[in-house]
């Protein structure tokens, strides 16, 4: 019950660590208190996001703050209650969205982003994994001139900053690529590069089985006894290792915190159902209704309807009036059929107010990691996210520079 290394949070960015680490010979030891892949990674839009240079800003302009005040938007919902303890975050968070400063920050967040499809598909071809990996792109569909002109500006401006690769299909493309929309669309803009996965949960599994089966060891336990020197309590027992891992996502601040580490982690929480599809409708793409703030997407139990943000504390009862908010109009964008899910399904997801992840050694302790805080892209940035970690505590050449993701940036 000795490893080397322990791995807190069996999502897909501890699951990534923990199977970069044992390729590299370590003994890994990965806990989690449900199986892999069952939390915050289940229930995403299913997106590795190449083009996801530019992590989600805090809107500026003040007709937006104005209309998100009013608690109604389909693609931001609070709850009133938590706004007096996220205050400061969110704070922060706005500032750091500043045009000049979101700039900066995309310069570094992007050299992680360049990686993403590339460790995807190299881990997901060592786990036997490659068919979940669908290379389809995904598009925003349009409604209006005015929202299609803003979001070509964006796309025009990544690709020269950064040479994100797009396509923009007028009505008629449109028509032919996705013939189950809505007729009435303006025109969509396609982002060619990322990948569409088709069973989230079933990726991050197969990467978990991949772990297990370079050696590792995967245990049911509470990451939240991690006690100093290092040992955590599992239903088998009590593991050690001379090192660990924290990867537990929104739930990371539980150990970090009583470690004495004061991080800025908030959630931004969404919700999923699935549908039946009408007749003989078929949806090739995911589908970003960008004026709504929700997105359709082909999954293998069916379409997958996901919700923007709601802000709220992390553990409060699920409240999903924006999935009731957003289905009346995702039916007259594409022809769902009845619901398959029993309830909702809800996650978290944990953010940063500098909308970068936390990565590299704690500031304070020996051989404690953090691998958390990925906002918007924890799935995206899951693979590279474990080369990365696996890289820096073996001492190895290093894929990125983990400097602009470090835990000392907050000063704690």
């Amino acid at each position: 019950m000795k490893f080397d290394t322990i791995v807190l949070g069996a999502g897909i960015v501890g699951v990534s660590v923990a199977a970069h680490l044992q390729k590299r010979d370590r003994s890994v030891a990965l806990v989690d208190l449900k199986l892999p892949g069952n939390e915050t990674s289940f229930g995403n839009a299913g997106l590795i996001q190449r083009e996801g240079v530019y992590p989600h800003a805090f809107p500026r302009e003040l007709q937006t703050l104005l209309r998100y005040a009013r608690n109604q938007s389909t693609d931001v919902r609070y709850h009133p209650d938590a706004m007096f303890k996220l205050a400061p975050f969110l704070w922060q968070y706005w500032r750091n969205s500043h045009p000049r400063r979101h700039a900066a920050i995309a310069r570094s967040y992007a050299t992680l982003i360049e990686h993403c499809l590339t460790e995807h598909r190299a881990l997901a071809q060592e786990a036997g994994a490659s068919s979940l990996l669908r290379p389809i792109g995904w598009m925003k569909v349009f409604r209006t001139a005015a929202k299609q002109d803003e979001e070509t500006r964006l796309a025009e401006r990544w690709h020269r900053e950064f040479g994100i690769e797009f396509d923009l299909l007028d009505a008629t493309r449109l028509r032919q690529t996705e013939p189950d929309l809505d007729t009435s669309l303006l025109a969509a803009l396609r982002y060619v590069e990322p990948d569409s996965v088709s069973d989230p949960n079933a990726l991050v599994t197969a990467y978990a089985r991949y772990f297990e089966q370079l050696g590792g060891r995967f245990f049911i336990g509470d990451g939240s006894t991690l006690k100093d020197k290092w040992a955590v309590d599992t239903h088998e027992g009590k593991i050690e290792a001379t090192s660990v891992v924290v990867a537990m996502g929104p739930w990371s601040e539980q150990v970090t915190s009583r470690l004495g580490y004061r991080l800025p982690l908030a959630v931004k929480r969404g919700y999923h159902m699935h549908y039946e599809a009408q007749s003989e409708a078929r949806l090739n793409h995911p589908v970003l209704d960008i004026e709504h703030g929700y997105l359709i997407a082909p999954m293998s139990r069916g379409i997958r309807l996901t919700t923007g943000v709601e802000l709220a504390r992390r553990d409060a009862p699920r409240t999903p009036t924006q999935l009731n908010a957003v289905e009346p109009i995702a039916r007259t964008l594409f022809p769902l059929g009845p619901r398959i899910d029993r309830e909702p399904w809800m996650g978290s997801r944990p953010c940063t107010p500098d909308m970068m992840p936390i990565i590299g050694p704690a500031s304070r302790h020996k051989d404690l990691w953090f691998a958390f805080g990925h906002a918007h892209h924890g799935f995206t940035l899951g693979a590279v996210t474990g080369r990365l970690v696996a890289e820096m505590i073996t001492e190895e050449s290093l894929l990125v520079d983990p400097h602009p993701f470090r835990t000392g940036r907050f000063s704690a």
